[in-house]
């Protein structure tokens, strides 16, 4: 096991390359027992990891204290590295194509960087296949041979933004290699990093597969639930009532509706489906989700609109107050938020709209969607949309409702947070 051996006794160095959500917690892991080299290509973003502050908003400070990693947005500095992990994003495009500029543009730096005897394994996820078919020969263009001259592996990403308890440390982990050396090694490699079991895929291939149907899964059962929301809303049925009746019972899997958005639920899906209509078969299945998911923007948009109208509001008059923009409780992340969706929905029938958000960082909303969060609420408000469930908006008395509402407002509350507890007012959840 050279390189690992030679990692362990600092002989060589691990190199991250991407040190976002995904990134840095794994540059960090690896930090603390083996010399780290995180890359990325955003200058200001590694100055302020320079300093021990995470951009994502994710690691606290004192994780950073005595890691063996030294940040840099230089590429030649990757060329005094002898393993790589490769940690950049993969959207897709305004067409649901996937974009894989990020990971291909990695790609060209490390075939600038490559030695004989290197290791690179990828994390962002792709479709079954794209390591071998789109990223080595890449990498080959180094006027290295891959297998004979280096290695290459797939470990993908299971991180989960906001959440306290399943850290990246401790969540089971899939492994691959290009052979049963890389594989072991890799393994090995890994191990210094997570103290979860870690599931040794057959090939890369296998594991670039399981990661993306674990997404595929998520969203499918989502958009069931997203489906049923919409026949029970046409019947007066809220959902969490039904759900939480269905719940009752040993064999039921407790998904509920909402706004799939982000970075990997949103988006993986597309992956797989651009891959299967690649090699000739039109998902079905999939692409039902998917339509489903994306629908459920402009759908809460319109029940907002029909139950102002429905009120007797004049809709030009009318004022609704978005209440969450990240894509997920707890987080300052907004790529891919469809709460945007939403947003669009109601500017399209010309309602004046404020958006607020304890997490989301104001300049980055501008930036991605044209959108200034206002500071806090001006009511009064004709209709409140509750969609993001941040802890700060679990925490509120309904009575903060009537505060900052018109008389007979609306109260849109996504994920049913205050089911029950609304009781004065209009109230309306999935």
């Amino acid at each position: 096991m050279k390189i690992y051996d030679d990692l362990v006794a600092g002989r060589k160095t691990l190199a991250v390359i991407g040190l976002g959500y995904v990134g840095l917690p794994i540059a960090l892991l690896f930090a603390r027992k083996i010399k780290v080299l995180g890359f990325d290509i955003n200058a200001s973003r590694i100055a302020q990891m320079q300093q021990g502050i995470d951009p994502s908003g994710e690691i606290p400070t004192e994780q950073f204290q005595g890691a063996n990693i030294t940040f840099t947005a230089n590429p030649d500095d990757l060329k005094g590295a002898h393993f790589f992990v490769v940690a950049v994003p993969t959207p897709i495009d305004r067409h649901n194509q996937p974009d894989l500029t990020p990971v291909l543009k990695a790609s060209e730096t490390l075939a600038k960087a490559l030695k004989p005897g290197d290791y690179v394994v990828y994390e962002s996820t792709v479709y079954p296949g794209c390591t071998e078919e789109d990223c080595i020969p890449i990498l080959e263009t180094s006027g290295l041979k891959f297998v004979q001259d280096f290695k290459v592996g797939y470990s993908p990403e299971r991180i989960n933004p906001g959440d306290p308890n399943n850290k990246l440390e401790n969540t089971n982990k899939i492994v691959s290699g290009c052979d049963d050396l890389s594989a072991e090694e890799i393994y090995q490699v890994y191990k210094l990093a997570i103290q979860a079991e870690l599931h040794r895929a057959p090939t890369i291939k296998v594991a670039e597969a399981a990661k993306i149907i674990e997404n595929t899964q998520r969203d499918l059962n989502i958009a069931l639930m997203n489906e049923l929301s919409i026949i029970f809303g046409k019947m007066g049925i809220n959902t969490y009532d039904v759900l939480a009746a269905a719940g009752t019972k040993w064999n039921f899997h407790p998904y509920s509706p909402g706004l799939v958005g982000g970075h990997c639920i949103g988006v993986d899906p597309y992956y797989l489906i651009y891959k299967a209509n690649e090699l000739g078969y039109h998902s079905k299945v999939i692409n039902a989700g998917r339509a489903i998911n994306d629908g459920m923007g402009p759908y809460i948009g319109e029940v907002i609109v029909k139950q102002l109208t429905a009120a007797g509001k004049a809709l030009k008059d009318a004022r609704v107050l978005i209440m969450g923009i990240t894509f997920k409780e707890n987080v300052q992340d907004i790529r891919n938020s469809k709460v945007v969706d939403v947003y669009n929905e109601l500017k399209a029938y010309n309602l004046s709209v404020d958006v607020v958000d304890p997490h989301a960082v104001p300049d980055e909303v501008h930036e991605e969607y044209g959108i200034t969060l206002s500071a806090a609420p001006a009511g009064p408000y004709d209709a409140i949309l509750l969609a993001v469930a941040h802890q700060e908006y679990r925490k509120l008395e309904p009575s903060y409702f009537e505060q900052i509402g018109a008389p007979d407002v609306l109260v849109a509350d996504i994920k049913g947070m205050f089911r029950g507890r609304i009781t004065n007012l209009r109230y309306w959840s999935l």
